[in-house]
């Protein structure tokens, strides 16, 4: 896949390296001192220190994280992550120290505070990449940190795992390999080049609980920052409660080894992080919002689905290991339905989240993104918790089953993901107009960096169907507010969804003077608040595909509103089953599917040189750059 060049650039290779093989060590630690002292303990305490590990690691992202975000803002990001880095060396140190010693309560310190580090990390992490990365280029990078995340986080279990119970110089060799890697860490950080502080000005406030309420609000008053924290945050809690249920489904419920229990988590890796990888594929390098309504569904499904094939699982009658689990005639076809399952749950999962963080990175203001970040990360670790407070009341206070618990998981993230998307209608939208451009057309787009990164303009484009407002909406990677006239806006069973997108009426001023003037104010308040418009000034669909007169309203709204103009030319769509070609629009047979369609995006035009006759001459010169 494209994104996969970026790995060979200084400008994110490193980066990606960094925080690849930092996930490495905090897994690896964390397995290595479960399993280094599981023979050591019994069965019960075994479970106490794997519950303790994980709590002491996530404990500091509430406690550090406020902090974090302000460091991470103020400092020149590549030298800090070099003291991050350093920071690790020292804590593996510690970590050697307690494995010496068989000395528990060290490593679990040493633990806790690689968990802090970790924290300083994250801001830093997520935030650098607006500042190395291209627009464009964000769900790519995206894709790749999501991806290489998961499988750190599978490597570093398996082989904190396996390398420990090596008999002999098990310990020495785990050891070993947490200094290496964290050494070729800081080798890594070294190669990162310099980012800039955009804040160096800005005040620490060490107040930890203070901040931390601030940075939470300050994320809220952007809502589709906010809603894409809680996104997040509902796919990290999803998770979780999956593989909370994973060691008791595996072993009681399948009959089978702690091999199956990695099979599976192995199964769910990979599948996130191809979702990952894939997003840059699934939405052409922008940042398609659609995908996650989309990827929601999915991941609902095969819950689902997940339940219906285990509810009546028999298990064997001795317990099997993982070659057993794939050739078991009586469990064949279930065994690799359940492997699927998890796959396509952590695919859909990957399809899911990337879009987020690509949205939490490039709606959050650039001076407060690495805060926002940490928001985030307080968030995050809220619904972990949250997840084991969930698996607790239904597994022993409702006595749900692991089936059971399965369904369970599907309903509630059918019913979290009803609620985000119905509080931003915005992802909905997306995910209607992702659907109809990728199922009739093959969209093709041109000139998306003319698109400004904020504040308001007014995008132009010509008319030729009933679904240029859709294909518009795929193209352009902000949420626009299209103006349409009132007797389409008015269609009893359209209405509502051009109410639920925000559509703004227009009418002629022979029609209605009062629709025409709330037309006009309402334009202007929203490019007052710094959002983008769209209309198509020629007023109606062509008749014959050629471009026609613009109508004077664009110079009126440029003149109450001073904002750059945008021109879009729209071809292909002209012989659609939606356009005048060949009949009236919706009234003959559809004669062609899947046609490609291009969008031709052009620079801004400033709002002192804005005439009518001046924007259709734009508009045309982009309509046959184009077709030539």
């Amino acid at each position: 896949m494209a994104q996969f060049h970026l790995l060979r650039e200084r400008r994110f290779g490193p980066f990606f390296a960094v925080q690849f093989l930092g996930a490495f060590n905090d897994n690896a630690l964390k397995q290595s001192i479960v399993i280094y002292f599981a023979p050591l303990l019994s069965v019960e305490q075994a479970e106490i220190v794997s519950q303790l590990a994980t709590a002491l690691f996530i404990a500091p992202y509430f406690f550090l994280s406020a902090l974090s975000g302000q460091i991470a803002e103020k400092t020149e990001k590549s030298a800090f992550i070099r003291g991050v880095k350093l920071l690790e060396i020292g804590i593996v140190l510690i970590a050697v120290i307690g494995f010496k010693l068989k000395a528990l309560w060290v490593l679990l310190i040493a633990l806790m505070l690689l968990g802090a580090q970790s924290t300083l990390f994250g801001p830093a992490k997520y935030s650098l990449l607006p500042q190395v990365l291209r627009r464009e280029e964000l769900i790519a990078g995206n894709g790749l940190v999501e991806m290489g995340t998961y499988i750190a986080i599978l490597t570093g279990q398996i082989a904190g795992a396996e390398v420990v119970a090596i008999p002999e110089h098990g310990v020495w060799l785990n050891s070993l390999m947490l200094l290496l890697v964290a050494g070729l860490g800081y080798i890594a950080a070294l190669r990162i080049p310099p980012l800039p502080s955009l804040v160096p000005d800005l005040k620490i406030r060490w107040n930890i609980w203070s901040q931390t309420i601030q940075i939470i609000r300050d994320a809220k008053k952007e809502k589709a920052v906010w809603l894409s924290i809680l996104g997040i945050s509902w796919f990290w809690l999803l998770g979780a409660l999956l593989m909370i249920q994973l060691p008791t489904f595996v072993l009681s419920l399948l009959g089978a080894s702690t091999s199956v229990i990695t099979l599976c988590l192995i199964a769910f890796s990979i599948g996130v992080g191809a979702g990952s990888v894939s997003c840059e594929f699934l939405s052409r390098g922008r940042i398609e919002l659609g995908l996650v309504p989309f990827a929601a569904i999915l991941m609902t499904l095969f819950l689902i689905d997940l339940f219906f094939t285990t509810r009546g699982y028999l298990p064997p009658a001795s317990q099997i290991g993982w070659k057993e689990f794939f050739i078991s005639q009586s469990h064949w076809s279930s065994n690799l339905r359940i492997l699927f399952d998890f796959s396509m749950v952590g695919f859909f999962g990957g399809v899911y989240s990337v879009p987020l963080f690509a949205l939490l990175q490039s709606r959050s203001k650039e001076e407060e993104r690495s805060r926002t970040i940490a928001a985030n990360n307080i968030i995050n670790s809220l619904f972990i918790v949250f997840s084991a407070i969930i698996a607790y009341i239904f597994r022993n206070l409702f006595k749900l089953s692991i089936p059971e618990m399965f369904l369970l998981a599907a309903v509630l993230n059918a019913i979290a993901s009803v609620y985000i998307f119905s509080l931003l209608p915005e992802f909905l939208l997306r995910f209607l107009v992702w659907i109809v451009t990728n199922t009739a057309y093959r969209l093709r787009v041109e000139g998306v960096e003319n698109i400004p990164e904020k504040g308001a303009f007014v995008l132009v484009a010509n008319h030729v169907s009933y679904v240029d407002a859709f294909v518009l909406g795929s193209a352009v990677p902000r949420p626009v507010r299209f103006v349409m006239h009132y007797r389409f806006y008015e269609i009893p069973i359209l209405k509502w969804l051009f109410r639920w997108a925000q559509v703004i009426p227009i009418a002629g001023k022979s029609e209605s003077q009062t629709i025409l003037e709330n037309a006009f104010s309402e334009i202007k308040k929203v490019l007052r608040e710094g959002n983008p418009i769209g209309i198509f000034p020629e007023g109606a669909l062509t008749r014959t595909g050629e471009i026609m007169d613009f109508r004077k309203g664009i110079e009126r709204i440029i003149s109450e509103s001073p904002v750059p103009v945008v021109p879009v030319a729209l071809r292909g769509l002209w012989g659609s089953w939606f356009s005048f070609e060949g009949g009236a629009p919706l009234k003959k047979l559809p004669r062609r599917f899947r046609s490609t369609i291009h969008v031709v995006i052009g620079k801004p035009i400033p709002p002192e040189e804005v005439e009518a006759e001046k924007l259709r001459l734009a508009v045309a010169g982009l309509y046959e750059k184009e077709s030539s």
